[in-house]
């Protein structure tokens, strides 16, 4: 008989403990450290990094090379900005949101419109409506057995397919545009600096709920099976489980966070376009999980904040060659560091453990 290996009270309190510290320095060192705009912008890349835990779900446990993640968070983003565009007219006396009105239209708000001035569907939607569509896609192409690049090409498909509808959408999307000038969120002016704040703290505590839970997913009975269907399909099969179910999970689960994080980018910034959920940003969105450790929680959120503050630092320097070096750092990252940043310490310590073994062999 086995016995288990005994943990130590100092391993028990590291995962608790560094969530604690994650919690500080996010709701308390930041507010105080940082000016607003600062603020502001640490709160955009949060919402990118809850993008990233998804991508550490699905990609880091499941192997799923999720590279359509902007398709989520634009629908998550668009039904959020749908029902603050709709209140802001309202507040106002207007029926129709001010672009509709400036690319006329007419006097009627479009049907599928209609239901997002609902706060309650609207907020549903941003998490249901990319859930759905992940369910469904994901249903036929599991099903298939389709992994792999063509799954990747199949989610980049979808990605540029409803940026373009998007686009050729003026009149009721706002087209390239996008939905821009949201003026409130829930009743608050977003022109205040502390419902800024207030809205960054609200994105702080998703991110943080959001990496407990799916820790807890990690370490369950679940989230050793999608490891093992990662690892060995067929095995999984012949134990009796459904590998598609199981992907599938993982998928639908991750779609969900993309949608919420683009719900919550909206307020962050005040602007939703096709821009920001085509192929590039869907890209963008794995190349941060992937530098900082898909398979680690805080090394794809880390990753993702650090990627997403060196494009808007180094695009703004070199535009023409941040493009270069985003698809640099993924093939450095998949090629030759396929842990990430996260499993450099751990090379370090392995390289050192082989050289002292091998020393005290000669």
């Amino acid at each position: 008989m086995t016995t288990a290996t005994p943990v130590s009270p100092l391993e028990r309190l590291r995962v608790p403990g560094a969530f604690a510290l994650g919690a500080v320095l996010l709701l308390g060192v930041a507010p105080l450290a940082l000016s607003d705009f600062r603020l502001s912008l640490l709160a955009k890349y949060l919402c990118y990094a809850i993008v990233a835990v998804g991508v550490s779900l699905a990609w880091g446990r499941g192997g799923l090379m999720v590279l359509g993640q902007g398709v989520f968070f634009g629908l998550g983003g668009y039904a959020m900005a749908m029902h603050l565009k709709l209140t802001d007219a309202a507040a106002i006396g207007e029926t129709l949101p001010d672009f509709m009105q400036l690319y006329g239209t007419g006097d009627a708000l479009p049907w599928w419109w209609k239901p997002f001035a609902n706060p309650a569907f609207a907020l549903a939607m941003t998490v249901l409506l990319p859930m759905a569509v992940a369910a469904l896609l994901g249903f036929f192409v599991f099903r298939r057995r389709v992994k792999g690049a063509y799954f990747a090409i199949l989610s980049q498909a979808l990605a540029a397919a409803l940026s373009i509808w998007l686009v050729g959408q003026q009149a009721t999307t706002g087209g390239t545009n996008g939905l821009t000038d949201i003026q409130g969120f829930f009743g608050y002016s977003l022109d205040d600096p502390v419902n800024q704040r207030t809205v960054y703290f609200l994105i702080a505590a998703v991110l943080l709920l959001l990496m407990a839970a799916a820790r807890q997913l990690f370490v369950s009975r679940y989230g050793e099976l999608l490891v093992a269907v990662r690892d060995s399909e067929e095995r999984v099969r012949f134990l009796g489980y459904d590998p598609a179910n199981v992907k599938l999970v993982a998928y639908v689960l991750a779609a969900g966070m993309a949608g919420l994080a683009g719900a919550l980018f909206v307020p962050a910034v005040g602007i939703i376009s096709p821009a920001l959920i085509g192929i590039v940003p869907s890209i963008g969105f794995v190349i941060g999980a992937a530098v900082g450790g898909r398979a680690s929680l805080v090394g794809a959120v880390l990753g993702a904040i650090a990627v997403a503050w060196a494009q808007s630092t180094l695009s703004d320097a070199v535009p023409a060659a941040w493009t270069y070096l985003q698809g640099l750092l993924f093939v450095v990252a998949v090629g030759f560091l396929p842990g990430g940043l996260a499993s450099a310490a751990v090379l370090v310590r392995r390289r050192r453990s082989d050289t002292r073994t091998t020393g005290e062999t000669a």
